[in-house]
């Protein structure tokens, strides 16, 4: 796959202990951004974050929380994107998704 010029980036925050039938919600993004032939996606947990109820959750080890924020980001095409917006609507029941527009100068890969 081969993706150059204009496209979006997909931004997810959610937290660590959120799920989705039954399994980590960012895991369970991830299998379907896979699934519905996304370029790819990236999953990082923060090290401390707060969110709407405005409760921090820290890394810290006088204030360890079980539930750290985990940010997933996914650079596609608009039109992977937006397709797969109804679906993380559906998923994603407490968090943030935001979207914006980027230049790709490259994306490709070796084929195997």
């Amino acid at each position: 796959m081969k993706i150059e010029g204009k496209g979006k980036v997909l931004v997810i925050f959610i937290g660590d202990s959120d799920r989705w039938k039954h399994k980590p919600l960012h895991e369970a993004i991830v299998e379907s951004a896979h699934a519905h032939g996304m370029a790819g996606a990236t999953v990082t947990r923060g090290i401390m974050g707060f969110g709407a109820n405005s409760r921090v959750h820290t890394a810290s080890i006088l204030r360890l929380s079980e539930d750290l924020p985990v940010r997933i980001e996914i650079i596609d095409t608009a039109e992977r994107i937006d397709s797969f917006l109804p679906l993380l609507d559906e998923m994603v029941q407490e968090g943030l998704v935001a979207t914006w527009e980027v230049t790709i100068e490259k994306y490709s890969h070796a084929k195997t």
